[in-house]
């Protein structure tokens, strides 16, 4: 499994598009903080916070993830190798946990650089050092935790076509409407008491309760649910070959 999830991150790096979607990633992100004329700009708020990352992260993953883990599955359907892949010393969860956490150390990568947001705005803070760390970590687990989801969402829709592209937008798709699908049907309040659950199942209200930078066991859970959920969906899906 370790190999297999060596060689997917391999793979990944080599390719052309591996570099351009992280480059786009913190593009998207430093113009938003940096450059363009918004409430996201920094500079123009004339506040040091780290918060417009943690806003304008989650709609770039809708689409850096995606692009990730487009070729999981479609692209081993498509070159026929995927019967060759299936047949290796590994079981059909092996696999797709190489393929996964290879997806998630791509998206960790991605991250990693903007550290260097936090240090310019930990300098930028007056007095220097005067921005809520604490909470600032907070946000980070929560965004890893999206991003977690969004991988597991990603190569569920690999997995069941073998065309990256129709991979890609189904992957959009689902992310979109997990993320912010339940909260436009709460918003709608036709469901009276029940309203407030069907918040609690899209992506976005365990998200923002974790980007407050308070770590609650019950948004955890919903986290690992969903991925666990996707995970045994895409084993599902490699198994109907044998049905």
């Amino acid at each position: 499994m370790y190999t297999l999830l060596k060689k997917e991150i391999r793979s990944f790096l080599s390719s052309l598009i591996g570099y351009i979607t992280i480059i786009v990633f913190l593009l998207v992100i430093s113009l938003s903080m940096w450059v363009w004329k918004s409430d996201s700009n920094v500079l123009d708020n004339g506040y040091a916070t780290i918060e417009p990352l943690f806003i304008i992260a989650p709609w770039v993953f809708l689409f850096l993830i995606p692009a990730i883990t487009m070729r999981s599955f479609a692209d081993e359907k498509k070159a026929g190798t995927i019967e060759l892949l299936l047949t290796r010393p590994l079981t059909d969860l092996q696999i797709i946990l190489a393929k996964y956490f290879a997806g998630f150390v791509l998206v960790l990568f991605s991250l990693l650089p903007t550290l260097i947001y936090y240090y310019s705005i930990h300098r930028l803070g007056n007095p220097i050092g005067n921005i809520d760390t604490g909470g600032m970590w907070g946000s980070y687990i929560g965004l890893l935790f999206l991003g977690a989801a969004f991988v597991s969402i990603g190569i569920f829709a690999s997995a069941i076509t073998d065309n990256q592209v129709v991979s890609f937008i189904l992957a959009v798709f689902l992310s979109f409407m997990i993320y912010t699908g339940f909260d436009f049907l709460s918003s709608f309040a036709l469901f009276g008491k029940i309203d407030n659950i069907i918040l609690a199942l899209g992506i976005n209200s365990h998200y923002v309760s974790m980007s407050r930078g308070v770590i609650d066991t019950r948004d955890v859970i919903y986290f690992a649910s969903l991925i666990v959920l996707f995970i045994f969906g895409t084993r599902t899906v490699l198994e109907s070959r044998k049905w």
